[in-house]
């Protein structure tokens, strides 16, 4: 099982990344959550993982510490909620969030998740009621996976990177595209996370 990687980060496209170590790159999915601390590439970077072997398949899931991986595992326990949902529920609400969600039985908000329907909204809440307090924030932030200097790109690269995020998590094209214009008109932006991360807060209120 690998538990963990630490090595250099060669590609970033959201949500997945590519990390290299020992002569080896590892494709790796991470929520927004750790991708929005990511470093620049070229820099070093530990990430905390989740490897899932399947008939077709080897998945290799990271977190940027060991509360967000352990959070990721609690969902994945839930009946019908996989990796690729749990990752796009880390990723569209905080963890914050998705425990006020259970907790207050928000079901319209939890179902506003690519792939979350209601029957689902209603597991999540049943099945995790009273099992989350442990991973409320109490520090008021995530741990700096490294310098995560600003690199601007152009407009239309920063939609076009925010899109195609979106649609990697599991959003329609057409909900992505709206999601994306309705963050755009809202503030200027010089990276693509800041803009995947506004678009994301459109649905999660």
């Amino acid at each position: 099982m690998i538990a963990l990687i630490r090595g250099e980060l060669v590609l970033k496209s959201a949500p997945s990344l590519v990390v290299e170590a020992g002569g080896l790159g590892y494709e790796v999915e991470v929520p927004m959550t750790t991708f929005y601390e990511l470093p620049e590439l070229g820099s070093q970077v530990q990430l905390f993982c989740h490897f899932v072997v399947r008939e077709d398949a080897q998945l290799l899931f990271g977190f940027h510490d060991v509360k967000s991986r352990d959070f990721f595992r609690t969902l994945i326990k839930v009946n019908g909620v996989g990796p690729k949902m749990a990752i796009a529920m880390m990723s569209t609400l905080s963890t914050d969030e998705l425990i006020q969600s259970v907790n207050e039985n928000q079901i319209a908000r939890l179902v506003k998740i690519p792939g979350v329907g209601k029957k689902t909204a209603e597991r999540l809440i049943i099945e995790l009621r009273d099992k989350l307090a442990a991973f409320a924030s109490t520090d008021g932030g995530a741990k700096k996976l490294g310098s995560s200097a600003a690199q601007s790109v152009s407009g239309d690269t920063m939609i076009e990177e925010a899109e195609g995020a979106l649609i990697a998590l599991g959003y329609k094209k057409s909900d992505a595209e709206k999601m994306v214009s309705a963050a755009w008109k809202l503030s200027e932006f010089s990276r693509s996370q800041d803009l995947i991360r506004a678009a994301l807060k459109t649905l999660s209120k």
